[in-house]
Parts: structure tokens; sequence; C-alpha cells
């Protein structure tokens, strides 16, 4: 027995067997084969080999399945998976809003998706006018005068325009003593991770009783070895700064640069611009708030918004000399302008919109959260409120007291949630124990009732594990989800019925969304990684 199986048998093992992604429908390569197709193709006619020895020994063993089977194969897979299509998604923070597909339909013209990026720039002059006229709606929303649109996602972003920043604090002679970067408690992962990466030292700065930042923590870190701050407004915990211009200029007073992290500006476009709040830099994710798809890593676009004293050290390109300034920071992507196909999909979208439209949809996302919020505070506390008592764009509910009356986690609230047909929202992030809510505009007031209405009887539940009616382990929270499997199966052990489990609203009797997965330890799998590759040994005799 190898070090491998140990492993395998060490791992705590659901009740289908299934492990996360590890599912039981099989690889093309596995139900595929080489004398299949879904299409009729003509004869390849002979050619004389021009590879010399580079040629292959054999065609390749690629699967070929038929037009049904392929088709079937993939709908297999989908039904497994729960998107935006299928219900309201409410990740904090990650503003994951409805994509209309006439954005997608615009990315597939071939005027933008056949083209190649290095192709000469006489020949894509379409392409570059809407590349022109999305860089210049850009700028007009962030009063900023400059955009590069090179950076292919939020993070990559965020990287340049630090990089911009550290060339600017070079040209002044200062990279040496200003090593500091003030980054907020609340901020995204990627905000110290881009600081460390460009050898900034990372300060951090806490957050006040009401979530935002420290007014007077941050004065005291200031000094003249602060190169900047990265800051996102609003904030991640679902508020908006309210001394940001006071920060700024204390900032600039100092000698420091304001990069703002656009994650969150979906909250308020139309409202306001970054550039009136003395932000010198910022990225803006086009995933989260102009409707590129999120798509599983890509492709994405994350295009940096600077003002003029940061302009001449945006991104450039070594072959397309007309792509950036020439005192810029180089290229950032192999591409000139990042994956640019898919800009066709924020410019469609923004073109429909108009500047009323994109307004308004600031002013629903606002109204959708506080709604939420204002439903669900008699059942679960609202972590951070402003002064009149609303939220941003998200709210943080708070499950800590929850856990300590019942043993009830915010992981077991969101498990059971996927039994009512919901995606979990984010989880303990950025203050643990609790859950933090993002609608957006694009949900309806029904399915956000249906949202609320959801976790007010997920709440009820938990109040019968208070009292004694559910125990305290074996119900149908801290089993969530159940699977059709279990469901199913001739043996029922728990003490709840099979329709508490699987029905606990009327609506899912005919609109029920099955978790393929039964529960996962989520931090196991974090923290024990393992190859499900063939172990070396296995090939020593092959070797041979």
């Amino acid at each position: 027995m190898n070090e491998m199986t140990n492993i395998k048998q060490d791992r705590k093992q659901t009740f289908t067997g299934h492990e996360a992604l590890i599912l039981e429908e099989k690889l093309i390569f596995e139900i595929g084969s080489a004398n299949k197709s879904g299409v009729d193709l003509e004869p390849v006619p002979e050619v004389s080999n021009r590879l010399g020895d580079c040629m292959a020994p054999a065609q390749p063993d690629l699967p070929g399945l038929s037009e049904p089977e392929a088709l079937r194969h993939f709908i297999r897979l989908s039904q497994k998976n729960y998107s935006i299509d299928a219900g309201l998604y409410p990740l904090g923070s990650c503003t994951m809003k409805h994509n209309p597909r006439l954005n997608e339909k615009m990315a597939r013209l071939p005027g933008f998706s056949d083209i190649h990026p290095l192709q000469p720039v006489s020949t894509v002059q379409g392409a570059l006018a809407l590349m022109d006229e999305l860089a210049h709606w850009l700028k007009t929303l962030t009063n900023m005068p400059a955009v590069a649109l090179s950076p292919k996602a939020g993070a990559h972003g965020e990287l340049c325009g630090m990089m911009a920043i550290r060339a600017a604090i070079e040209a002044r002679g200062e990279l040496e003593t200003r090593r500091r970067v003030l980054v907020p408690e609340s901020a995204h992962g990627t905000n110290p991770a881009t600081a460390a990466l460009l050898g900034f030292k990372v300060d951090e700065i806490p957050a006040n009783g009401d979530g935002r930042v420290d007014l007077v923590a941050f004065k005291d870190k200031l000094g003249d070895d602060v190169a900047a701050i990265m800051l996102t407004n609003p904030n991640t915990c679902g508020l908006f700064e309210r001394d940001i211009i006071e920060i700024a200029d204390a900032l600039h007073e100092a000698g420091g640069y304001f990069y703002c992290d656009g994650a969150n500006f979906n909250a308020i476009v139309g409202r306001v611009r970054p550039g009136d709040l003395g932000i010198d830099a910022m990225h803006i994710n086009l995933h989260k708030t102009f409707c590129i798809p999120h798509g599983g890593g890509g492709p994405g676009m994350g295009p940096i918004a600077c003002k003029r004293h940061l302009q001449v050290y945006l991104p450039n390109h070594p072959v397309i000399k007309d792509c950036g300034p020439t005192s810029g920071i180089g290229a950032v992507s192999a591409a000139p302008w990042g994956s640019s196909s898919i800009l066709s999909i924020s410019w469609m979208y923004i073109k429909m919109m108009g500047s009323t439209g994109l307004k308004l949809a600031t002013q629903v996302a606002i109204l959708n959260a506080n709604y939420i919020a204002h439903r669900l505070k008699d059942h679960f506390p609202i972590l951070y409120k402003g002064s009149n008592g609303n939220v941003a764009h998200e709210c943080i509910i708070d499950i800590r007291k929850i856990k300590s009356e019942t043993g009830i986690t915010e992981e077991d609230i969101a498990k059971r949630l996927i039994d009512y047909g919901f995606h979990a929202p984010t989880m303990s992030w950025p203050v643990a124990g609790t859950m933090m809510i993002e609608p957006t505009e694009s949900e309806s007031l029904t399915e956000i009732d249906r949202f609320c209405e959801t976790l007010i009887k997920i709440k009820k539940e938990i109040d019968k594990i208070k009292s004694g009616e559910f125990d305290k382990v074996d119900n149908p929270i801290k089993n969530a989800p159940h699977t059709d499997l279990e469901l199913s199966s001739d043996e029922w052990k728990h003490k709840y019925s099979r329709e508490e489990a699987a029905y606990p609203s009327k609506y899912l009797k005919t609109n029920k969304f099955w978790p393929p997965v039964a529960r996962v330890d989520n931090v196991y799998g974090d923290k024990n990684i393992f190859c499900t590759c063939p172990s070396i040994d296995e090939f020593k005799e092959d070797a041979a």
C-alpha cells in the first residue's frame, strides 16, 4: 500500500463516494474513440512530407464522438452545475450579475472574433474604433483622462496600476525610501499580494467600529516612506467610505498615491466618479460591472484608468507601437490589447444601457441590498450599517451568536441553501463567522423575496435545533446538502423526514436543483492537496 492509498483512505468520505468535482461522468477521452466522428469530412489528399524527421510516427489517438454523444455529455455536465441562469447568485464582493445574450452575440461577430491580435493595425480599424469608444466611456464614468485596455483581469489590472505608481515613484527618485503601502484590513487579498510582489512592505490599516477605515489610525501611519494606499470604495464591508476625500488629501500631502480597487464599481457607476474623489489610479473589473462573463478563469479584462500624471507609465507593447506611451512600463500581455475580442461585450452593454440605464442599475443594486438587509435584520443581525441604518451594495449577516447557541455555522447554512436551490453567499470574509450577500441589480423582487424567505426558513430550522425539536447533530442543516441518491436509497437513518430534507419549500417540487455531491470538507481539501495522477512507480515496468 503506497502513500497515495493511505491518503485516500484517511480522507473523509461523502455519502455518494463523490469528492468535490470528481464525479462519475467520464472524460471525452474515456468515452470517445478515434473511429467515431460527429461530422463527415472529405478525405485528406496525399501531400508531400515537408516536415522531414519531425513528422509524427502516427496519427494522435484523439477521441471522436457522434453529435448526440457529444451533446449529451455536455448536457449531463451542465446539469451538475449551478449558474446565474439557474437562480440568484448572492456571492458578496463578486457582483455575479446577469450577462445579456445579445452581448455574447456581439462578441461572436467575425470582425471581432476572427482577428489576430498582432495583425496589421490598418486591417482592424473597426475593432480599434470600438475599443477607443469603450475607453472613452470608461474615462467619462471614472473622470480619469487615461485608460489602458491591456490587463486581462481585475488582479492583473491592479498589478499594472501599482506598477505605474511604482514607476512614478522611481522617476521621482524615491523608490528606495517610499517602501510602505497602506492596505485596509477589509481589502481583497489581491491588494497586499500585489504590493508585496512589487517589493513594497504592506502596512495594514484597522477598521473602526462601523467597518470603515479608521481615519485616525490612517493618519498616524502617514510619512515620507508611504508609497500608496490601496482602498476599495464601497468597501468590502458593504459601506461607502465617508472620509475618502480627506484620506486622499492627507495622502497626497504626504507624497503618496491613491490606488482604488474597482471591484465594487458596480455600486457607484453613474453616481460617483472616482476621479472626483482624489483617486490617482484604479482598475475596472469588466466581468463585475460591465457584463463580461466570469467564466472559470477567463477570458477576462481589467482595464486601468488613471490621472494625467500617471498616464506616461501605462503599459505599452514592443510590436504595436501605438499601443501605450513609449515611456510606459512595458508589455503586460502578449496581445497588445489583452483579450480584445471580448471588449465588444462591455461596449454593447454600455451602448444598450446608456447613461440613464447605468445610473438606474447602480440605484437598483443598492436598493436590492438594502431590501435584503431590512427583510433579514429581525432574523440575522446585520453586521455593518451606515449612520442612516442602510448598507451599500451588499450586506453582511452575522452568524456568530447562532453558532454559540446551536453549533450551526455559516458553512452549515451555506450547505443548506443548496438544498433550497441557491448558491451560497460569501462565507467568513472579511469577518469570520459571517455571510456576505450581494444581489446586484439583475434580480427581480420575486427572486429576492424567495431568497429572503429561504434564509428565514433556515433560521426557523435553526430555532428547532435550539428548542430540541431537531437533533443537534442529526438535522437537515448539518447533513446538507442532500443528494438524489441519498434520498432515494432504501435506508433512511435520519431523525427527520426525506421531505424535510429535499423539499422544505413547495416550489422545490417543480423546480429542484439536485446537488451532485454531498457535503465535503472544504478546509480539508484546501489543506490536503493530492494528485490523482498515477504514481511514477506504476510506470517503472513499462520504462524498463
